[in-house]
């Protein structure tokens, strides 16, 4: 089985992720605290998805996003990983959604599996 991050095609580390947004570190972990950006550690080390940063900012989207998963009960790391499992409703995951600017239906739905 395979698990719902291991679609995410590119990983990129803090130092990367503040080299694609022409910023420092501290600012690159502010915007994670903050939900503007999500990462995980992955061998040891917090990797954010390459494609949520596109033409150098955060993917506008997410953070609303985040902030109704949490509200609907779930934890970060659970709102990470639905927002990587396919979704039959939305005809491929919420992030492929959101991505293609979708954000509407991906809060939809997500408002409506409060815990």
């Amino acid at each position: 089985m395979t698990e719902p991050l291991d679609q995410v095609s590119s990983w990129l580390t803090v130092a990367q992720a503040g080299e694609a947004l022409k910023l420092p570190p501290g600012k690159v972990k502010r915007l994670i605290e903050e939900h503007h950006l999500i990462a995980i550690r992955r061998s040891g080390e917090l990797c954010i998805p390459a494609e949520i940063i596109i033409d150098g900012e955060p993917l506008h989207s997410l953070r609303g996003t985040i902030s109704v998963l949490l509200d609907s009960g779930f934890s970060l790391e659970s709102a990470i990983n639905w927002l990587y499992t396919a979704e039959p409703s939305l005809k491929g995951t919420p992030m492929q959604s959101l991505l293609a600017g979708r954000k509407s239906e991906v809060r939809r739905l997500a408002q409506s599996l409060a815990l």
